[in-house]
């Protein structure tokens, strides 16, 4: 049976948990989610460094803080992380990370258990085409293409064939995390190329508290306004702070 790399929200425990998902199309909607540990990106200003910021990693993050691989990732055998989710008799599933598509094996090889039933939601950077396997499998995909202020080298965060695919895709939805107003005219330019229709593009502030997210609000909601884009808030950080397992 296949297994999943974790992220933990102590040691040994995997972070499963059932809450409201707080970003993008779906925002408000009760869900399961499960966070992947892992990416192939190094956002310097990443929300969820404890899932790839181990020690020795040669990125910088704006935390500074390293974290052992041990205690914050756990390895479980896909049949426990179905029966995990399953306990919390929730048919909305968002896979999560890091980066979830680096596992999409042992994802398929869950889908399989949990059944058809399940909406199965992904949440990812937009670098990673669906495999066959998994791709019949998913439902929603909450994409979000890093900009320059991510810190990532353009050739890592952005590789246009596979964002251009994502785009012809009617499951996908596109979700920014915008700094300064001057990420806007980066946003046009990248939706410009890889075809990304307006009306699938989600602006979001970036920050991990309700004061940041506030202030970056105050000029964000106008711009979205008047680019013709939608505006989506961090729900989560309003209601529970920067946490896990929230």
């Amino acid at each position: 049976m296949p297994s999943l790399r974790l992220a933990t929200t102590r040691p040994g425990e995997p972070e499963i948990f059932h809450s409201l998902q707080g970003e993008g199309i779906s925002a408000g909607r009760p869900s399961v989610f499960v966070r992947l540990s892992g990416c192939n990106l190094a956002c310097q200003w990443c929300d969820t460094p404890y899932t790839w910021y181990f020690t020795g990693h040669a990125a910088d993050h704006r935390g500074g803080q390293f974290y052992s691989r041990s205690d914050n990732s756990v390895t479980l055998d896909v049949s426990e992380v179905a029966r995990q989710i399953t306990a919390f008799g929730c048919r909305h599933i968002v896979f999560t990370g890091g980066e979830p598509l680096l596992q999409q094996p042992a994802l398929a090889a869950l889908c399989n258990l949990l059944g058809p039933e399940h909406h199965i939601e992904i949440e990812s950077n937009g670098t990673v085409a669906l495999t066959p396997a998994f791709d019949a499998h998913v439902d929603q995909l909450n994409l979000s293409p890093k900009l320059a202020h991510s810190g990532n080298a353009a050739e890592l965060r952005f590789t246009e064939a596979t964002l251009a695919a994502h785009a012809r895709d009617s499951r996908a939805w596109f979700k920014f995390v915008v700094a300064s107003p001057a990420d806007a005219d980066e946003i046009a330019h990248l939706a410009a190329r890889c075809g990304i229709a307006p009306e699938r593009i989600m602006l979001m502030p970036e920050g991990t508290s309700p004061a940041e997210l506030h202030a970056r609000s105050a000029w964000l909601g106008p711009l979205c306004l008047e680019r013709g884009w939608r505006f989506t808030d961090r729900l989560h950080i309003h209601l529970y702070g920067d946490t896990r397992g929230t």
